[in-house]
């Protein structure tokens, strides 16, 4: 007898169909010394080839038992590689069809998924995000999946849900003796506005000026590198940037969470993602964590990054050649990691905020205006782990002086998180009418036609740009850089034009191009 179930694979982020064959010969008599084990093809990996072994223990110990005779199970399409413990399910279901436990052909509606325990239990999957959209594209009724599974599965409009929590749940759904609900999200769990962070700049005494940058990065999503000594705040701003950012859109969560569900880092019952993610890898990781890889390839930080923010503390202390490989992901917002047998491209639109010390010994000033000969030449030998074209990708470099003693034991507020993102998007709404509410474009990712359309320059402003290019020595990408933070900030004036003050201001964060 032959069943058919039809499951899914994740390739990266995404899910591709599967079906799984399963073919039972009752009649079958082994010649001497044949094996009667079942059968698995269709380029398994380990884990899948081990599954009959589970599968049969969670049959036996459900009360079902496992057919004799000779059983083949094929993975199509055969030249898709099978990885992970979401088939399980599947080819228990098959089984169970080939030796009649189940007896209607409701499952034909369904995409299956689920890892079985010994007992028949159902454990939670990698990508049930990606399988529900997956069968809303396909046009299936629904899918059948782990309970832990389900809110994240739920928020996929038209297709139904519904939580096998074991190999019995399933027979007797199937077999119309057992009647399920769909899953139903709550409406607060799946909208991402409503997402509330625990921090804020309040917090943060003093540091005005690094306050300003923070919201002009935020406004225009620009890169931003803090330099400053131990104490001086630089990881405390940098980790409530995500509060002045504009809320996910459900587009954007969508997007985001798909990437958590495919590697299983989406919290146990969380639906979507309703903050921005960020990332903070530690300086020893290397290059295929940050970017992604493997044998077969999975998203690193940047994707995880995805409409957040990737943040680098102690930057040089990365390993150059692990810095190098964002070069790439910050020009192009996406990562593409090539194999032998194929090449998969994952999204990584992220804004990098990186903070330092200005030397080894944390000691000196980034402006070479303030700093002495020995302090000059301790930070150019710390600052020589920094390629030039990474810091040229940087859109806003600003140190950030010590805390005063006098900022710190003052009882006035300062700037709150609340007056900045009120900032922020009113900048954002100016580039909603300039580039369309629904475009993902923003004025640091601006081409060149929209910097040629968007950033004319009058003849102060020409003026600035010039010295500034002639003394700091600004590349072609710098001059595109400042053009762009200049924009930001006339939007955070409500300005329709750059002004040389803009243009100004925006010099002052290109610091560290007086020593590359």
């Amino acid at each position: 007898m032959l069943a058919k179930v039809h499951a899914f694979v994740l390739q990266g982020i995404d899910a591709l169909r599967c079906e799984v064959e399963v073919d039972l010969n009752s009649r079958f008599q082994p010649a001497l010394g044949e094996s009667n084990k079942p059968t698995i093809v269709g380029l398994a990996d380990t884990a899948v080839r081990e599954a009959l072994d589970r599968i049969r223990s969670a049959l036996f110990n459900s009360g079902y038992a496992f057919p004799d005779g000779k059983m083949l199970v094929n993975l199509a399409p055969a030249d898709l590689k099978k990885e992970g413990s979401a088939l399980e399910l599947p080819i228990a279901l098959g089984i169970l069809l080939t030796s009649k436990a189940i007896t209607t052909d409701r499952h034909r509606k369904f995409l299956v998924a689920g890892e079985l325990a010994l007992d028949g239990r159902v454990r939670p999957i990698k990508g049930a995000l990606s399988m529900a959209m997956l069968a809303a594209e396909l046009k299936m009724q629904g899918v059948l999946l782990p309970p832990d599974n389900a809110a994240e599965a739920a928020v996929v409009p038209g297709v139904e849900v519904y939580s096998i929590d074991s190999v019995s749940t399933l027979v007797g759904f199937l077999n119309n003796q057992l009647d399920l609900e769909p899953y139903n999200i709550n409406a607060a769990d799946a909208d991402p506005s409503t997402g509330t962070y625990e921090v804020d700049f309040a917090d943060v005494r003093g540091q005005e000026l690094a306050k300003r940058a923070l919201t002009i990065a935020a406004a225009g999503r620009h890169n931003l590198l803090l330099l400053g000594p131990p104490g001086a705040g630089k990881t405390m701003l940098c980790s409530r940037l995500p509060t002045i950012l504009p809320a996910l859109t459900r587009q954007e969560a969508l997007e985001t969470t798909r990437i958590y569900s495919a590697c299983g880092l989406l919290p146990k019952g969380q639906a979507l993602l309703r903050t921005r993610p960020v990332r903070s890898p530690h300086h020893t990781a290397s290059g295929p964590s940050i970017i992604g890889g493997g044998t077969i390839p999975r998203p690193g930080e940047v994707s995880l990054a995805h409409h957040g923010i990737l943040f680098l503390d102690e930057l040089p202390e990365f390993p150059r050649h692990v810095l190098e490989v964002l070069r790439q992901p910050l020009e192009s917002g996406a990562v593409t990691i090539s194999r032998a047998h194929s090449s998969i491209t994952f999204p990584a639109r992220f804004m990098l905020v990186a903070a330092m010390n200005p030397s080894h010994s944390g000691k000196g000033s980034v402006d070479p205006r303030n700093a002495t000969a020995h302090d000059t030449v301790a930070m150019e030998r710390y600052m020589s782990r920094l390629s030039g074209p990474l810091l040229d990708r940087i859109d806003i470099h600003l140190e950030v002086p010590a805390v005063t003693y006098r900022d710190l034991t003052s009882k006035a507020n300062g700037t709150t998180s609340a007056k900045m993102r009120e900032q922020v998007q009113q900048a954002i709404a100016a580039q909603q009418k300039r580039f369309g509410k629904d475009a993902t474009t923003t004025n640091a990712s601006m081409n060149t036609q929209q910097l040629k359309d968007h950033t004319h320059l009058d003849d102060a402003s020409q003026a600035l740009m010039k010295q500034g290019m002639e003394e700091l020595g600004l590349s072609a990408r710098a001059f595109d850089k400042v053009r762009k933070v200049a924009r930001t900030i006339a939007d955070l004036e409500g300005s329709t034009a750059i002004q040389a003050n803009h243009i100004s201001e925006a010099i002052q964060y290109r610091l560290l191009d007086r020593r590359f």
